[in-house]
């Protein structure tokens, strides 16, 4: 770990495939990382330091490890997540109008939650990729890309 007063610097820890648990191999195919190797990077990052502060608002939802594995007790947002989280919060408290949410992806259910919440704030909501074969099916009977459609989507549209 640190020394006082001393800085560590990581690299892109994107590089090490221990960071988001899989690898493309020679053939381009996914692999995963052994998760006994995923832990020792996880347990590697954690004995850096003893006090975790994610400022990664981009990649705060992820399944990294350097989101999620790290082990220390203190844990903290930073000023840009908070930045953030205060830009979103004024944003669908008093939105300029009129207000357009656009929405995309390619499971409804995963955003089912989100697109409720907005209905009632927003003037107008555009659903556009996978999502959208779902509404197309459910509202219209239109079967297109059947294989991009996800079912648990299309019955809790």
């Amino acid at each position: 770990g640190a020394k006082d007063g001393q800085v560590i610097l990581l690299e892109n820890l994107r590089f090490h495939a221990e960071e988001e648990g899989s690898y493309k191999d020679d053939e381009g195919k996914k692999q995963k990382v052994d998760k006994a190797k995923v832990d020792e990077f996880r347990k590697g990052l954690t004995a850096l330091g003893d006090v975790y502060i994610n400022d990664a608002f981009g990649t705060a939802h992820r399944a990294h490890s350097s989101m999620v594995g790290v082990d220390l007790p203190q844990k903290a947002s930073g000023f840009l997540v908070k930045k953030e989280l205060d830009y979103f919060a004024k944003a669908l408290e008093e939105p300029k109008r009129p207000f357009l949410a656009i929405l995309g992806g390619a499971k409804v259910s995963d955003k089912i939650q989100i697109i409720d919440n907005l209905l009632g704030k927003v003037d107008s909501l555009i659903i556009c990729g996978g999502m959208s074969y779902t509404f197309k099916k459910t509202l219209e009977g239109v079967s297109m890309a059947e294989w991009v459609l996800v079912e648990a989507g299309s019955k809790t549209v």
